[in-house]
Order: C-alpha cells, then sequence, then structure tokens
C-alpha cells in the first residue's frame, strides 16, 4: 500500500466520526454530510497520490466535503429555500476554525450530538447501534454485519432504512436533556459496546485490534458517566472494556499474527486501566443485579478473572464457564454459546466443550470462529480429520487477514 493510501486510511480510522459531527453540526443535514465526506475520501485517493499527502489532511477532507455539501444544497436550491439550515451559529464556526489549525482538537461534544442523534428514539436499538458503528466510527458496513450475524446486503439496506427513518423523524442534533437521558441509556449502552467490539475484534482488515476505534468506544462511555453519573449499567461497562482493552499491545506478534490470551506477555497488559476497572467493579461484585446490569457484570467478571490470574495456568476456567453460564441465561445468544464452549472445554476437556457447539451452524452460519473454535477443539480431543475440515470452513469465512494467517497456520500444523 501507497503512502497516500496509508495515510488516508489512517485518517478515515481516527477521524471519519469527527468530521462527519462537524458537517451535520454545520449542515444540520446527515444525508448531504455523509455523502460529502465519502466524495471527498474519494478525491483524496486520486489526489494525494498524484499531489502528494496535505499537511493538514483532516482539514483537507473537511474543506473538500464542505465544498461538495454546498454543491448539493446549490443543485437542490436549498440555499435559496432554506437559508437557517446554512447558518452556523458562532460556537460551531469558532471549533470549525480550531479543527482546520489543529484537527486532533475535534471537540468531543459534536461527536457526543452524533451519537445522541443515531440512537434517537424514532429507531429501534439495533437499528440505532448499526447506524453509530457506521457513521460516528467509520466501521465498514462488512463489519456491522458480522458484529449482528447478519449478511452485508442485509446489513446495507437496515442501514438506508435507518438513515431515512432518522431523516423523517426531524430529530434535533444534540444531547437530550436529563429527564431525557435514562430512556435512551440502554440504547447508547449497546452502541458503546458494539463499537468497542469492532475494534477489539474486527472483523476484516489486516488488524487484531483496531485500538482507536476500541479507544473511542470507552471515551464515549466516559462521557456518557458524566452526563449519568453512578449508573450502574455505565460503570460495568467501563470496567468490561477497560479489562479487555487493557491486553491490546500483547495481542499480535511483530508480524501481525494474534497472539492468544494463554501465550501473551502479561507485562505487557495495562495494569493501570485493569486497576481501574476492579475498582469501578468492586461495589458491584456479590451484589444481585438482572437484566442488562446482570449481563454486563457477569462479562466483567470473566474478564477480571483473566486479568488478575498471575499465569495462564492459573486461570480459574471453572469460575469463568460459570459466569458464562449466568450470562447466557440473562442475555442468551449464539456468540455467548460459543464462549461458554471454550471456557467449558478448559475446565471440563474438549469433548464438554463440543457438546455445546450442538445446533449453533444455523444461527452463526457467517461466522468463522464457531468452526474456528469446533476445529481447535477436534484436534484437542485427537479427531485431526474433522480438525481440518472444521479449519477449512473457518478459513472460508474469515475476513480478517491476521486471523486468516493464524488459521491457516494452525491448519499446516495438523497437516504437517
Amino acid at each position: 500500500m501507497g503512502d497516500a493510501a496509508q495515510a488516508l486510511e489512517q485518517v478515515w480510522r481516527d477521524q471519519w466520526g469527527r468530521l462527519l459531527a462537524l458537517l451535520v453540526a454545520q449542515y444540520r443535514r446527515l444525508d448531504l454530510a455523509e455523502d460529502g465526506l465519502a466524495e471527498a475520501f474519494e478525491a483524496a485517493v486520486r489526489t494525494w497520490a498524484a499531489d502528494g499527502i496535505p499537511t493538514n489532511p483532516a482539514a483537507w477532507l473537511l474543506t473538500a466535503a464542505r465544498r461538495r455539501v454546498l454543491d448539493r444544497l446549490r443543485a437542490e436550491a436549498v440555499a435559496a429555500r432554506k437559508e437557517p439550515l446554512l447558518a452556523v451559529d458562532a460556537e460551531v464556526s469558532q471549533r470549525a476554525a480550531r479543527v482546520m489549525a489543529d484537527p486532533g482538537g475535534l471537540v468531543e461534544d459534536e461527536r457526543l450530538r452524533l451519537v445522541f442523534l443515531c440512537a434517537h428514539p424514532a429507531l429501534e436499538r439495533s437499528a440505532a447501534s448499526a447506524l453509530t458503528l457506521r457513521l460516528v466510527l467509520g466501521v465498514p458496513t462488512e463489519d456491522v454485519a458480522r458484529l449482528f450475524l447478519v449478511s452485508r446486503p442485509t446489513m446495507a439496506a437496515r442501514l438506508t432504512r435507518a438513515k431515512r427513518r432518522l431523516a423523517a423523524s426531524g430529530a434535533p442534533f444534540r444531547v437530550p436533556s436529563p429527564g431525557e437521558l435514562p430512556g435512551r441509556l440502554a440504547t447508547l449502552a449497546e452502541v458503546v459496546y458494539l463499537a468497542f467490539t469492532a475494534g477489539y475484534a474486527p472483523g476484516s482488515g489486516p488488524d487484531v485490534v483496531r485500538v482507536a476505534v476500541a479507544g473511542e468506544a470507552i471515551r464515549l462511555t466516559r462521557l456518557l458517566r458524566e452526563l449519568l453519573p453512578g449508573d450502574p449499567v455505565l460503570d460495568l461497562l467501563l470496567a468490561l472494556m477497560l479489562l479487555q482493552h487493557s491486553r491490546r499491545d500483547a495481542r499480535a506478534d511483530a508480524d501481525g499474527l494474534p497472539i492468544l490470551l494463554p501465550d501473551q506477555d502479561r507485562q505487557r497488559w495495562h495494569h493501570d486501566e485493569i486497576s481501574e476497572a476492579l475498582f469501578v467493579l468492586a461495589p458491584y461484585v456479590g451484589r444481585p443485579v438482572a437484566g442488562r446490569e446482570g449481563s454486563y457484570l457477569a462479562q466483567a467478571l470473566i474478564a477480571a478473572e483473566h486479568a488478575t490470574a498471575p499465569t495462564a495456568a492459573d486461570t480459574r476456567w471453572d469460575r469463568i464457564a460459570g459466569h458464562y453460564a449466568e450470562l447466557e441465561s440473562l442475555a442468551p445468544s449464539p456468540v455467548v454459546t460459543l464462549n461458554r464452549a471454550v471456557a467449558v472445554a478448559e475446565a471440563d476437556g474438549p469433548r464438554a466443550g463440543l457438546s455445546l457447539l450442538e445446533g449453533l451452524d444455523d444461527r452463526m452460519p457467517e461466522s468463522h470462529r464457531l468452526p474456528a473454535v469446533r476445529a481447535e477443539l477436534l484436534a484437542r480431543a485427537g479427531d485431526t480429520d474433522g480438525a481440518r475440515t472444521a479449519y477449512e470452513r473457518a478459513i472460508s469465512l474469515c475476513g480478517n487477514d491476521a486471523e486468516r494467517r493464524h488459521l491457516v497456520s494452525r491448519l499446516e500444523e495438523l497437516k504437517g
């Protein structure tokens, strides 16, 4: 990949949501903002390769996107008939000027407003979550589809319907009032956790982890906690994400291949984040909780068991399996069952884990992780032929380059 393409990909990952939020704040048109920014990125592919990478890539893209939005507004005659839509209040103007000078200092408030816009009550929770992933964080539609266990065309259609419904609702671009916030919490929590998952376990691309995306989800959670201090859902969600994100620097080797949890260098974990997470989690341990709070607590307790084990051999898999069983009763899903199977296999042997995988194929037809887990457990159980077949299936479904290379290496080991 050339320098221009690499720079553009980096700006996409780091700045897409920020730039889109600024455009929506200025023009109050989500559809035009998204189209204008996408067209600016397309123009950058051609221009940067020929003329070189601009000194301020984000500012270049913002200027190009604004031009395209204004062109569309003129074409629609909006500039003549709806002049107020083009008026930018003094605060937004000042922030835009600061962005042009320092794109890394983009104001958090606009991005948070965009999150609330996507999580508007006019949308179903799943649609709001998917739209936030796509628009705020720039997660590819293919990866959003994988998170929801649907095909790419299905997700593309859902996103289109969600944008149309949002536009028709006349949803305001603002942070809700304090009285509105509690009613939006369930959607917001799901949004940020799915955003974190998109960074922690990306379904496609070259990376084992997209640190910027996962870090942005944590940042958004911190902002939401400032708006709703002491809320159990946000406390538990922050603890869970910090515990998982603390391992980011140990999850891939120098060649970009994933390092499995038992083989990670625990000295490279971010122990300050683990300590913060355990502090936030402590008041909830042993406290009876249910519903969404209970599901986040169970997941956080699982992550805490991994984070506090001095070595892989010291991991208390029986406790982890128990927490997964509780999680499955609170928030049943094929992904939870899959993860429980891994824990049960560690605690009680591969055959016990394999028995929990029965019936999951119809519920996870597009997921490479199901056949990958099955392959590993079959290999441990001594069924080499079955493991090879499962690895071949996993490789055919895997869209993440690093994970695919790992699966290929495991298959080659079995063939050898």
